[in-house]
Formats: structure tokens, C-alpha cells, sequence
């Protein structure tokens, strides 16, 4: 895997560390309170008598809430090898191929450790 030189600024880098360090605290966030909420709600009601309709519907919230939960896991696992790039001196490239990523897309996801092409590729693949 060829590494290529990236030409993002000291105060590029520092910038992009605040933004995924306040992301996975948000996330983090994100998923205590989705679980606080279930416990209360199970606590509130957990001894009442459930219609049918009531349960398809627990079921369906719960698939979303999955999908959600691994969406963030992914996203985290991100974030967190984003991180580690910017200690080791390589954010900005990608782990696949050690191709620049696009500066333009590390504004929009600083958690980008993939090109569009092999993030898509990723993507396709799961």
C-alpha cells in the first residue's frame, strides 16, 4: 500500500480532532439515553397487558433501533481509527489504499478513512 504525502494543515488536523472527538461523545451520548429510555419505559410499563398491536409495534422500534445501534457502531469504529490516523501522522489517506482523501470530504466526514470509491465499495459489500 503506497503511502502518499497529505497536504492538510497543523490547524486543519487540530480542527478535525475537536470534530470527532465531540462526535463520539454525541454518539456515545446517543446510545446511553436510546437505552435510559427503554429501562424506563419497561420499568413504567412492564406489567401491563400488551395489545398485539402494541408488540409489532415494540418489534419494529426495536429492528430500527438496531439498524441505528450498528450505523453508530460503524460510525464510531470510524471516528476511533480516524483518531488514531491523526496520532500516527497519516488522516487524511486511506487505510485501503494510502490515496489521499479529498480534503473536501474530510470537511463533510472527518471520520473518512476511505475514498468515496472504496467507501462505496464498503458500503456495497455489508
Amino acid at each position: 500500500m503506497p503511502q502518499q504525502q497529505v497536504n492538510l494543515s497543523d490547524e486543519f488536523i487540530a480542527q478535525q480532532r475537536q470534530r470527532l472527538e465531540a462526535m463520539r461523545r454525541e454518539l456515545l451520548g446517543g446510545e446511553e439515553k436510546t437505552t435510559a429510555a427503554e429501562r424506563t419505559d419497561q420499568e413504567q410499563h412492564g406489567d401491563e397487558a400488551e395489545e398485539s398491536e402494541d408488540v409489532a409495534q415494540g418489534m419494529a422500534q426495536n429492528e430500527v433501533n438496531q439498524a441505528l445501534h450498528d450505523v453508530n457502531d460503524q460510525r464510531i469504529g470510524d471516528i476511533e481509527r480516524a483518531l488514531q490516523k491523526i496520532d500516527e501522522g497519516t488522516y487524511g489517506l486511506s487505510d485501503e489504499s494510502g490515496e489521499p482523501i479529498p480534503k473536501a470530504r474530510l470537511e463533510v466526514a472527518p471520520e473518512a478513512i476511505l475514498t468515496v470509491e472504496e467507501q462505496g465499495r464498503r458500503e456495497a459489500q455489508q
